[in-house]
C-alpha cells in the first residue's frame, strides 16, 4: 500500500472515530518487537535528560508600530524549544521576529506548547491560550514525534489534531501545522528501530496533512527537509542531548515555516495570493492524499486547500495545492525586530530550505 493510500486510510479512520490502540508488534512479530523494545530502552538511556526545561519565549517581538499580530504556538518539545538556552532561539521566537521584520508591526507570541505533549494534549493547550488571546491571527502547531515514540494509535492522534484545527478555524484564525519530523535521523536510535520510526513518522506526517487540509488549515513538511542535514551534520543540528534540535536546527525548521505563516497572515508579497502552481518548481494541484505523500518526500513544501472549477472536492477527495513559497518575492523589512530582553534575532533565509 502506497503512502498516499495509507494517509487517506488513517485520516478516514480518524474522521469516523475508528481505530484503537496501535499494535506495532503485530506487524513485525513478537521477536521483532522485542528487539525494537530493547533498542528503544537503550536509546532512552543514551539520550538522557540534560535539560531542565525549555526557555520562556512569550512576549512581544519587534519595535514597529501598530496593533501586534497575535501568534499562538501549540505542540510538543520542538514547539516549546527544548534543546536551546535562550528565548530568541526557539521556532516561535524566530518566526515572530521574522514576521515583525517583514511587516514593521510587532508580534505578540503566546506559546502554550508542553514538553512531552501528544496530539491529545492540543485541545487543552488551545484552551489555555484562548484564556489570554481571544482570537489569534495565526496558530502554529508542531506535533507528532511523541505520538510515534509512545506508539499512539495514528488515527487517534490525527483525530485530535483535526479537531483542534477545526476549532481554531471556527474562531476565524489561520492554522499552520509543521508535520511530524522524520525520527529516522536520530543517531542514538539504532536499526531496525530507526527504519521503522522513519516509516511511522512519515506515515503520520502524511495523514496529518490530509486531516489538516480537510479541516481548512495548511501544513508544512519538516521531515525530509531537515533529515539529510541532520544526518550530515548531527553535532551542529542536534543539541547536546542528541535528540532535540540545536539553535541551528530550530532555525532551519523556522525558515521553512516562516513563509507559510506570513502567507497565512497575507503578508508574503506577491506569493500570498492564490496563484497558479508552477510545475517547474514541483508545485501542483491534486487530491490531498497525493499531495500529502509528495510533501513527505519533499520537505519545505506547503499543502493547503484549494478549488478546481469552483469545486472543493473531486472524485478522489479534497483538492489541495502543493506550493514552495518563493524567497525572491519577500517584501522588504519595514522596521527592526528584536526579541524581548535579547539582541535582535537572526532569521535564516526563509527560502533557502525550500530548494
Amino acid at each position: 500500500m502506497g503512502r498516499a493510500r495509507r494517509a487517506r486510510r488513517i485520516a478516514a479512520t480518524a474522521a469516523y472515530g475508528g481505530g484503537g490502540v496501535a499494535a506495532a508488534g503485530a506487524a513485525i512479530g513478537a521477536l521483532g518487537y522485542g528487539v525494537i523494545k530493547a533498542e528503544a530502552a537503550l536509546a532512552r538511556r543514551v539520550i538522557g535528560t540534560p535539560f531542565d526545561d525549555s526557555p520562556d519565549d512569550n512576549g512581544v517581538y519587534g519595535a514597529g508600530r501598530g496593533t501586534p499580530y497575535e501568534v499562538v504556538v501549540l505542540g510538543d518539545s520542538s514547539a516549546a524549544g527544548m534543546g536551546v538556552e535562550h528565548a530568541h532561539e526557539t521556532v516561535g521566537a524566530i518566526v515572530a521576529s521574522g514576521v515583525a521584520a517583514l511587516t514593521g508591526r510587532p508580534v505578540r507570541l503566546t506559546n502554550r506548547a508542553v514538553v512531552g505533549a501528544e496530539s491529545s494534549d492540543l485541545e487543552r493547550q488551545l484552551a489555555n491560550a484562548l484564556e489570554d488571546v481571544l482570537r489569534p491571527d495565526v496558530v502554529l502547531v508542531m506535533i507528532g514525534a511523541n505520538d510515534v515514540t509512545h506508539r499512539i494509535d495514528r488515527s487517534a492522534a490525527v483525530r485530535h489534531l483535526e479537531q483542534t484545527v477545526r476549532r481554531i478555524r471556527a474562531l476565524g484564525s489561520e492554522v499552520v501545522v509543521g508535520t511530524c519530523p522524520d525520527l529516522g535521523t536520530i543517531q542514538p536510535i539504532q536499526q531496525p528501530l530507526r527504519a521503522l520510526m522513519q516509516r511511522w513518522s512519515r506515515d503520520l506526517a502524511a495523514a496529518q496533512t490530509v486531516a489538516v487540509v480537510e479541516a481548512g488549515g495548511r501544513t508544512v513538511s519538516l521531515g525530509d527537509l531537515i533529515g539529510p542535514e541532520f544526518a550530515a551534520a548531527p553535532h551542529e543540528m542536534f543539541s547536546k542531548d542528541r535528540f532535540h534540535p540545536s539553535a541551528t536546527g530550530y532555525a532551519r525548521a523556522a525558515a521553512a515555516l516562516l513563509p507559510s505563516v506570513c502567507a497565512a497572515l497575507g503578508v508574503w508579497g506577491a506569493d500570498t495570493g492564490d496563484r497558479a502552481p508552477e510545475p517547474r518548481r514541483g508545485e501542483r494541484i491534486g487530491p490531498v492524499a497525493v499531495a500529502a505523500g509528495q510533501a513527505v518526500r519533499e520537505g519545505g513544501t506547503e499543502v493547503s486547500p484549494t478549488q478546481v472549477a469552483g469545486q472543493s472536492r473531486g472524485p478522489r477527495g479534497r483538492w489541495a495545492v502543493l506550493l514552495r513559497r518563493r524567497p525572491d518575492v519577500v517584501p522588504p523589512a519595514a522596521g527592526p525586530a528584536a526579541a524581548p530582553g535579547e539582541d535582535r534575532a537572526v532569521v535564516d533565509d526563509p527560502g533557502s530550505a525550500s530548494h
